[in-house]
């Protein structure tokens, strides 16, 4: 028996998760404790060593625990058998691992047709996850084969295959690793809009400290042996590093990351007041960070917010440079 699919999304509970691999001198992950709440992304991050993989996998039992627990919306993974646990987490890595010599549709099929269903609701499910994760129309790509998609077209047909029997929880291995950087942020901006609608709780794993502040509501850093240095939202850790170990992690330019955190709307702009300089324009979901990189980029004392043709406010260079002065301030 796995755990309940359909059913919403489910706290992740680890409980002194801890594993050991025979003949190394420390464990790989050393009493892992937290919670994620049901709903939300966490994303794993450290450096190479800190166990970020090894406590996603202890999840869905690729790896088994020597010691502690993991509970799925409070029932203990060590109670569900590995094959239907996996059954029912949704699990996305980097390569996609697509199986070429399957159409599209078949390959988000794969889990629903294991666990019995029609073929014509199988059918149907991958058209409204194609549609659902960006590839439309779906008719159009669900009968190519993997190698007819381009990278990113193929990292979409894995997160629909990873959402099709509908998980309570998804586990993401560096999803976007492999992706050039504008398909990797196009596809972030999409999961985060996607994930706003699905709600699952994930687990996230990255290298990447900028791609954690922008995926995580909350990031788990660990550290070398798989010891947890700080565990709390991307603002709280940027805010208030727990120790050394942390600031040198998130880098020294953590207050202009916090500016990723804060978007235009949130500023807010200024009125316009019938005048409209010759400025760029970016939609009020641009972050402080974005939106000052465009101002400099362009040259320009300031940024129009909204549709360059009817904006609904400004924000100037100096209001951004105050906006930074004042995170600069909290983050010291």
């Amino acid at each position: 028996m796995g755990i309940a699919n359909g059913a919403g999304p489910a706290e992740i509970v680890y409980d002194k998760a801890t594993k050991r691999y025979p003949g190394q001198p420390g464990p790989a992950l050393n009493e892992l404790s937290l919670t994620v709440p049901a709903g939300e992304i966490c994303a794993l991050v450290g450096p190479s060593g800190g166990g970020k993989t090894t406590a996603l996998t202890l999840v869905n039992r690729m790896t088994e625990l020597t010691e502690g627990d993991i509970r799925i919306g409070g029932r203990s993974i060590r109670d569900t058998d590995p094959i239907a646990l996996r059954r029912d987490i949704g699990y996305v890595i980097q390569q996609t691992g697509l199986f070429p010599h399957m159409t599209v549709a078949a390959n988000v099929n794969l889990v629903p047709r294991i666990l019995g269903w029609s073929k014509e609701s199988a059918r149907n499910r991958a058209l409204e996850l194609l549609e659902l994760v960006g590839l439309s129309p779906a008719e159009e790509f669900a009968d190519r084969y993997p190698t007819q998609l381009s990278g990113g077209q193929q990292q979409r047909v894995g997160i629909a295959r990873a959402l099709a029997a509908d998980p309570p929880v998804m586990l993401m291995d560096e999803p976007f690793g492999a992706l050039d950087p504008i398909t990797r942020g196009n596809i972030q901006q999409e999961f985060l809009q996607l994930h706003s609608r699905i709600r699952k709780t994930i687990l996230f794993v990255t290298h990447d400290v900028d791609e954690a502040i922008l995926m995580g509501d909350r990031i788990a850093i660990l550290h070398e042996g798989g010891t947890l240095a700080q565990y709390d939202t991307p603002d709280a850790i940027l805010s208030n590093p727990a120790n050394d170990f942390v600031a040198r992690f998130v880098g020294s330019d953590r207050s202009l990351k916090r500016l990723a955190l804060t978007t235009l709307a949130e500023l807010p702009p200024s009125p316009l007041n019938g005048s409209r300089p010759a400025w760029p324009a970016a939609p009020a979901s641009t972050s402080l960070r974005e939106a000052l990189a465009t101002i400099l980029g362009a040259g320009s004392d300031g940024l129009l917010v909204g549709d360059r043709d009817n904006p609904t406010g400004q924000v100037s260079l100096d209001a951004l440079r105050r906006a930074s002065t004042t995170t600069a301030a909290r983050a010291s």
